[in-house]
């Protein structure tokens, strides 16, 4: 296992030997079977520590965690060079921002968005303000002291006094569009980048007057996503061209557009403004910039973690820190070295996070997390740590091998069994970077990917990997103006469910998602339908002998006659879509706190199992088919379970 891996290994492994019993796929297969319904608890999911921001107060840095449950801000002594404390943040799902007002820290969460303040003084936490908004992405303070956030969606921009706990709305910073992704302030405005169309807005704290300090020829981009001022300038890094934008704030005609150089590079995720530099960090690379403010000049400083992503940049006594995932790299200017510190290895805390995907190849269960997957062996208990960069969405075993769809930048990976790490096969490019299902069909020898496309896009596509040749091909679009959620595939053909959302941020266009069949190996559309009224999107599909039968979002099943393509039944589950999976004449589904088994002749439901109350990154509820077909696999809470079934029986 490589160094990254270990800290999640050795937490992941003790927790899940502790409460795993003794199961091997032998076993599942020829002992008497449980009860349908019985759980078997595997230990937590994923076990992980990554991390959304952070701040230095003191020579401590003070880090944020995103995903476990309580979130933690994590005090990181930089003398000591070992974290010392841990302080809880109760309320939402991560943290992405934070900001200083002199020795406190104010801390942003989201879904639900909540403002708190850590007293680094008195090692207390309060929560000072709620807002209704999805996420609060970004903080700033503002000289004066006064914190700023920047909200969507739509993308709003408020603020917050300390000194008197009010709060004021200064609204959206550009209307229309839905994020406020980086937020800046000086004595009289404060700064916005927005996305998904790009804008770089400068309000003023006074009066409340706007004008977009982007250059016109830059109006074209996707995000200004991150920003750092200073008394002269202001730095935005953009996407999806991986350029950084350097303005005059007296004349802000006067500007400089800085290209990151690394092969493949898209996003620039932060930026600091320090001793007459722009320091940034670029994704997916990892790679460790910094360009002269006078000039543009641009230094690569190096790749302190590949593929890694930096959160947040400081500096602090002459140095220059890098929060990334659950380490903090440090980069000396006077002597040009690089030193990584992994934070969990000094400390910080590990615990379970939201899982995003769970897959069974019958001897191990992988569960996808922030930055890699849990692998938990079922004959011995054992769960350890594949790191990869990114977020493992799904999973599929072909012939031995494990193939991972990974956001961002809608990559596929392999994995073999015992082999340390992952192999990066392709990124999809054509401004995709979710992964949404993956598919194999056996006559044309093809595994089939469907992608989101980036924030601010349209259309979707469908990529297709022959691991015979290892050729990787994209059409864009597959269907027009939607993302293809979910896909099976019979004798050639791929079945598409659909999504109406393209790029986040983007209005849908379409109303009702679709229902549509795909010649794989002409790659051309065959035809489409949209089977559910009103359905946003299909969450799954599976196949039975005569009928394809799909899930869509608000829980509802229904049966596709493929001869006479038409919907012959329809019949409502839970209270949303998850994964459906067919075993005979029976279905099983979930909506993350139960588990329906669907009569596929009497088209009934009933479920097997209750109170999962499952806690899904995103609140996608997933369901695996062990290959065995005796067992499900999902979580409890954020523990892993094991769900015994007997298909027709």
């Amino acid at each position: 296992m490589i160094p990254r891996r270990r800290f999640l290994q050795v937490a992941a492994a003790s927790t899940a030997a502790a409460a795993l019993p003794a199961l091997t796929p032998a076993t599942a297969a020829h002992a008497a079977a449980p009860p349908e319904g019985t759980l078997t608890d595997l230990g937590p999911a994923s076990v992980a520590s990554p991390l959304g921001n952070a701040e230095i107060v003191g020579g401590v840095l003070y880090a944020g965690s995103r995903g476990l449950s309580p979130n933690v801000v994590g005090a990181y002594d930089l003398a000591q060079d070992s974290v010392t404390a841990h302080f809880d943040i109760p309320t939402g799902i991560g943290v992405w921002a934070m900001c200083r007002v002199g020795t406190d820290v104010y801390v942003g969460t989201h879904s639900r968005s909540d403002l708190y303040k850590l007293d680094t003084v008195a090692g207390t936490v309060t929560k000072v303000a709620s807002y209704p908004d999805h996420f609060i992405w970004t903080l700033a303070a503002s000289p004066d002291g006064k914190v700023y956030l920047g909200t969507s969606e739509p993308g709003k921009v408020k603020e917050y006094d300390p000194a008197t706990g009010t709060g004021r709305d200064l609204g959206e910073a550009a209307p229309g569009e839905a994020y406020v992704r980086g937020i800046q302030a000086d004595e009289t405005h404060v700064y916005a980048g927005v996305g998904a169309n790009a804008h770089l807005i400068a309000i003023d704290r006074a009066t409340g007057e706007r004008r977009d300090l982007l250059p016109p020829e830059l109006a074209d981009r996707d995000w200004v996503s991150s920003l750092s001022v200073s008394a002269t300038h202001i730095a935005g890094g953009m996407n999806s061209l991986a350029e950084l934008v350097i303005l005059n704030k007296a004349d802000p005609s006067d500007h400089k557009v800085v290209k990151a150089t690394a092969p493949g590079e898209k996003y620039i995720v932060s930026v600091l403004i320090h001793d007459g530099y722009a320091y940034f960090a670029g994704r997916p690379t990892g790679t460790f910039y910094r360009a002269r403010l006078d000039t543009g000049e641009l230094e690569v400083l190096g790749v302190p973690y590949f593929e890694a992503a930096t959160h947040r940049i400081l500096a602090h006594e002459g140095r220059v820190y890098g929060v990334q995932d659950n380490a903090v790299f440090v980069y000396d200017p006077a002597t040009g070295s690089l030193d990584y510190r992994n934070l969990v290895q000094r400390g910080f805390r590990a615990a379970a996070e939201e899982p995003m995907s769970v897959h069974s190849d019958g001897e191990r269960v992988y569960v996808g997390g922030k930055s890699g997957a849990d692998i938990h062996d079922l004959a011995t208990g054992e769960t350890t740590r594949l790191a990869i960069p990114g977020e493992p969405k799904t999973m599929i075993t072909v012939h031995g091998t494990t193939y991972i769809g990974v956001y961002t930048q809608a990559a596929l990976y392999s994995h073999r069994a015992g082999d340390a790490e992952a192999t990066l096969l392709a990124r999809t490019g054509n401004q995709q970077d979710r992964p949404r299902d993956l598919a194999w069909d056996a006559r044309t020898g093809l595994l089939v990917m469907p992608t989101q496309p980036e924030p601010g896009h349209m259309n979707g596509a469908l990529s297709f990997y022959a691991p015979r040749t290892g050729a990787y091909t994209t059409q864009r679009p597959a269907v027009e103006r939607q993302t293809v959620y979910s896909v099976v595939t019979r004798r050639g053909t791929a079945y598409l469910g659909t999504l109406t959302q393209e790029g986040l941020g983007l209005p849908p266009v379409t109303t009702t998602a679709r229902l549509a069949a795909y010649d794989l190996a002409a790659r051309e559309l065959l035809w489409e339908a949209e089977p559910v009224p009103g359905a946003r999107y299909i969450s799954a599909l599976a196949l039975g002998p005569r009928h394809l039968y799909g899930m869509t979002n608000t829980g509802v099943v229904f049966e596709w006659d493929l001869r006479a393509r038409k919907v012959t039944r329809t019949l409502k589950t839970g209270s949303k879509g998850g994964d459906l999976h067919v075993v005979g004449r029976v279905a099983y589904c979930t909506d993350g706190d139960k588990v329906y088994k669907v009569d596929l002749r009497a088209f009934t439901a009933k479920p097997i199992v209750e109170g999962l109350a499952g806690q899904w990154f995103g609140g996608e509820p997933k369901l695996a088919l062990d290959p065995s077909r005796l067992a499900l696999y999902g979580v409890k809470g954020r523990n892993l379970v094991r769900i015994a079934i007997d298909g027709s029986r």
